[in-house]
């Protein structure tokens, strides 16, 4: 049996990592400090040893309005485990989504209230590095023999952008074969997989005037208005369409979704505003084409555009993510078993489903990967994406522990799963 106990992994030695990485605005966009972001962590995780390495994605694959700063991945490969032994890549995504407005606590700032943690970025996804580094650090202290040498993959551009960094690991060099990712929840859950998203942004064209002369111009924000009424007509539409993925217990089936989520126009009382600038995202089924999902919106704001006033338009593809489908294999049972004992519930408990929400594995298993482990700390009531978004010092020592567990060479579980040696991770 492991050695290693969730009571040795206290949250107090957690606390340090995560105070300083939600300090480090990466809010997406423009999440231009991922360089800044890789020297932090270099310094936190110094006392592992061993080597990083940054990958830089090329511009010309993720340049878009809004984005700048280079787009800097992170991989560290901790002095751990036995040269000999094969490769675990843990995932975590260094941005965070915008820090918006309604926060009771500095949003860059951690706050510790009893047991909750708030903060941006301490569910998704910053409290679980530092979830992870204080359980390598028990491990190396410990000298716990490893089934795994552990490989830590700080991602870019998960929240947004064209071209994620995990999607550029996994198309430009051999990942290992274990690919925990840990942007998941802290329920017991076994992945089923996850529907596909794409961002589009819409572009129109009026002619600016004085709001006094309103007949000299022509309103860009209110012409676009029938064209929103175009695209809420299509969504009572998308959302009838479900797919076969397992939904959330007790949830009804996973439906594909539009959602308006972004809308700029104007600047001031006394103008019309000339151009009027819309983003959608749209969820799709794993049944369903991305070229026609593209398509069917263009359609949709074509013939809603030309019985305006409209000068012009363009839509944009900014952001995708592709469905998960099936990541089941041969390393499930084993991470379920160590979250189980982790969380001190019976696996019986842990449900396979899918979710409507999106991740850039998508385009890890379009590389060819398709077998991926997911963990995490979000839950329903952690307000991600929203004011006082938190996590909670149980669910941090719950996940060091998992992965500890699931690292150690001594941890039983119901089948061999090591029969199997997957290829390290090499530049192609």
């Amino acid at each position: 049996m492991s050695k290693t106990s969730k009571s040795q992994l206290s949250y107090e030695d957690m606390h340090a990592d995560l105070s300083a990485l939600i300090a480090c605005d990466t809010c997406f966009p423009p999440a231009a400090s991922y360089g800044a972001f890789c020297d932090l962590i270099e310094t936190r995780a110094a006392d592992l040893g061993g080597r990083a390495e940054r990958v830089a994605v090329p511009p010309h694959l993720w340049q878009a309005d809004g984005v700048t700063g280079a787009r800097v991945n992170l991989v560290l490969r901790p002095d751990i485990g036995p040269a000999d032994a094969p490769e675990a890549l843990i995932y975590f995504h260094a941005d965070t989504a915008p820090v918006g407005d309604g926060w009771t606590r500095p949003p860059l700032m951690l706050t510790r209230e009893g047991t909750r943690l708030f903060g941006r970025g301490t569910a998704d996804m910053k409290g679980c590095i530092a979830a992870v580094l204080a359980a390598l650090r028990h491990l190396k202290q410990t000298e716990t023999a490893l089934a795994f040498r552990p490989v830590l993959a700080i991602c870019t551009d998960e929240e947004g952008g064209l071209y994620p960094g995990i999607r550029y690991l996994a198309e430009t060099r051999t990942l290992p074969d274990v690919l925990l990712n840990l942007n998941g929840g802290a329920q017991p859950r076994i992945w089923g997989g996850c529907l596909g998203s794409m961002d589009i942004a819409v572009t129109v064209q009026g002619l600016a005037a004085h709001s006094g002369r309103p007949d000299q111009g022509i309103n860009a924000l209110e012409e676009m208005l029938p064209v929103l009424a175009a695209l809420q007509g299509l969504r009572q539409d998308i959302e009838t369409r479900t797919t076969a993925m397992p939904p959330p217990p007790g949830a009804p089936d996973l439906c594909a979704r539009l959602s308006i989520t972004a809308i700029r126009a104007g600047d001031k009382g006394s103008a019309l505003p000339g151009q009027c600038r819309v983003v959608i995202n749209r969820r799709y089924l794993p049944e369903e084409n991305p070229d026609a999902v593209r398509a069917e919106i263009d359609q949709t704001l074509r013939a809603a555009i030309t019985k305006t006033r409209l000068r012009g338009w363009r839509s944009d593809q900014i952001g995708h993510l592709p469905p998960v489908t099936d990541p089941s294999g041969p390393w499930t049972d084993r991470w379920t078993q160590a979250r189980a004992v982790a969380a001190d519930l019976p696996v019986d408990e842990f449900t396979l489903y899918g979710s409507g929400t999106s991740s850039d594995f998508g385009w890890v298993q379009k590389a060819g990967i398709q077998h991926m482990l997911l963990g995490g700390l979000m839950r329903p009531d952690a307000a991600v994406h929203g004011p006082d978004e938190h996590t909670t010092v149980d669910d941090m020592e719950t996940l060091a522990h998992a992965v500890a567990l699931f690292l150690s060479a001594d941890f039983p579980t119901s089948s061999d799963q090591r029969k199997q040696t997957p290829p390290n991770m090499e530049t192609s």
